[in-house]
């Protein structure tokens, strides 16, 4: 299991990243990233500080932690430079919050997330078949959520990026300990999308090859 969308208390999770990651560690995963909710605020307070619990902790455990953001209602011109402040910063997961149907999310959000080279554009509702076409084209993934609420418009994101051959992500977008995907549950989220049992295969074969090519943080 690797999950790439989680929230601890640097935003509005309730864990301590350290309690966070023993979770999931029990829970049998390979990884887990930790990408709280930033804009221009907070975002040279989280990462630090995440960079600093992966270096403690990840000697320590059998779960990688990697340190990541998520950009949150950002107005789409601001989305390629926080992006790029975040890489600076030491982020290795970039997660922009997509234009999700149940929040307020600005028109544009999908497309600016895409063209900047998030890694990551989540729950992004009824995104277009250009959007995921250039999704595509970018090696930017689309994620089927495990949130309630964004995980409505999963069967339409399936679809779509099925069509264009896009990179597709399970993730949790965990808050509180009853969140996080076993893996039965994951695979549930993709076959419940639409997807075959090849399908979510080729998610799980992705998703390994994405945090393999993640350097240590040191």
């Amino acid at each position: 299991m690797i999950d790439l969308h989680t929230h601890t208390f640097f935003s509005d999770g309730v864990l301590v990243p350290a309690e966070h990651l023993r979770r999931v560690e029990v829970l049998g995963y390979k990884a887990v990233a930790i990408t709280d909710h930033a804009d221009s605020s907070n975002m040279d307070f989280i990462i630090p500080r995440l960079m600093q619990v992966a270096r403690d902790l990840n000697p320590l455990s059998r779960t990688r932690l990697l340190p990541g953001i998520e950009l949150t209602h950002i107005p789409p011109a601001l989305i390629g430079p926080l992006i790029r402040k975040a890489r600076k910063l030491g982020a290795q997961v970039i997660v922009v919050h997509g234009e999700t149907i149940v929040e307020p999310v600005a028109a544009g959000t999908n497309m600016a997330a895409i063209e900047a080279g998030a890694d990551i554009l989540s729950h992004p509702g009824f995104l277009s078949e250009a959007e995921a076409r250039m999704a595509a084209d970018k090696g930017v993934f689309l994620e089927l959520s495990g949130r309630k609420g964004h995980s409505l418009t999963n069967g339409h994101v399936a679809k779509v990026a099925l069509r264009v051959g896009a990179r597709l992500v399970v993730n949790a977008d965990a808050h509180t300990p009853g969140d996080f995907l076993t893996a039965a549950m994951a695979r549930m989220v993709a076959l419940g999308a639409g997807l075959s049992e090849a399908d979510y295969e080729q998610i799980q074969q992705n998703m390994n090859a994405f945090v393999a090519g993640l350097p240590d943080i040191k």
